[in-house]
């Protein structure tokens, strides 16, 4: 906790100082940081109550107020009473207020592209995909509306599935580098005499950020096994585990397989449900060491 503690602080130095907010006034406006987010919530929300304002914001009232004074003294909104409840102050902006917020928002705009101007493609969605994460975790809940697809495997792709089995189970199961181990195993053997016929994979990605994976590959003529189903802490809840399943099992009904089969362990329940929900069928239960190995299956 200390370092995470101490890593959390060094980024908002960072970042602060990369965006200008250190700076007293914004943009080159005579307006602060506080101002500025005043004006974009009454440009996004329209007519709003000014205790609405302080409780979105977390200002005090007092200092609202003053705030708000100002920009109407300078013609920018137009303070009034609720036609609801006479004892509440509703604010909007005024024609020029709103003028002047898309110059300035324009002007940010402007700012961030010449920021992102020297990335390239892919690191960007890796930014983007960062923060969308920063706000999921610490604001807990996920993002209104976000959406994945999923895509064939792409170089890369077959190294980042061992490395996140490897690292995800680790911190959840506490498996070490045996099982690691096994997943690159079993990545070498789907490419060694890869019949994409008959075999294919899916890369899940959130926000341009892989997010989870699963593998159809041959067992027999007429068997198919599921193999590698993973889907990341922060992407899970979105229906992506039951979509990637889907994509196997039409894949190897299209592909002429009879029947489908997967392994699995015991303590990985919610993959466990995933599979019960998509038809499959607890057939055989190993005891190794301290986890037991399951078979499912299901005719396609």
């Amino acid at each position: 906790m200390k370092r995470h503690v101490t890593e959390v602080r060094a980024f908002n130095r960072f970042y602060t100082r990369l965006i200008g907010v250190l700076e007293q006034r914004v943009l080159g406006t005579p307006y602060s940081l506080t101002q500025m987010r005043v004006l974009f919530e009454l440009d996004h929300r329209g007519r709003t109550e000014a205790g609405e304002l302080r409780r979105l914001l977390g200002i005090d009232a007092g200092y609202l107020s003053r705030i708000l004074a100002g920009f109407e003294e300078e013609g920018l909104v137009l303070r009034g009473r609720s036609t609801v409840d006479a004892r509440r102050q509703v604010v909007e902006l005024t024609g020029k207020g709103r003028a002047n917020f898309a110059d300035f928002d324009g002007r940010a705009a402007e700012d961030v592209r010449e920021l992102l101007a020297g990335v390239t493609d892919e690191d960007r969605e890796r930014l983007v995909g960062s923060m969308a994460a920063i706000e999921e975790i610490l604001g807990r809940a996920p993002r209104a509306g976000r959406s994945y697809v999923l895509r064939p495997p792409r170089t890369g792709d077959l190294g980042w599935v061992v490395y996140r089995h490897g690292v995800l189970y680790g911190q959840e199961q506490g498996w070490g580098m045996d099982f690691e181990a096994m997943v690159a195993g079993i990545v070498a053997a789907y490419v060694d005499g890869h019949d994409p016929r008959r075999e294919a994979g899916w890369i899940a990605e959130v926000d341009g950020e892989r997010a989870g994976c699963v593998f159809c590959v041959r067992k027999d003529d007429e068997t198919a096994q599921l193999r590698m189903l993973l889907v990341e802490p922060s992407a899970r809840g979105m229906g992506i585990g039951t979509r990637l399943v889907d994509e196997c099992v039409r894949f190897a009904r299209a592909a002429g397989y009879r029947r489908m089969v997967l392994w699995t362990r015991d303590v990985l329940l919610g993959a466990r449900r995933i599979y019960q929900a998509t038809g499959f069928e607890l057939v055989e239960k190993r005891p190794e060491g301290d986890v037991v190995e399951e078979i499912w299956a299901r005719d396609l």
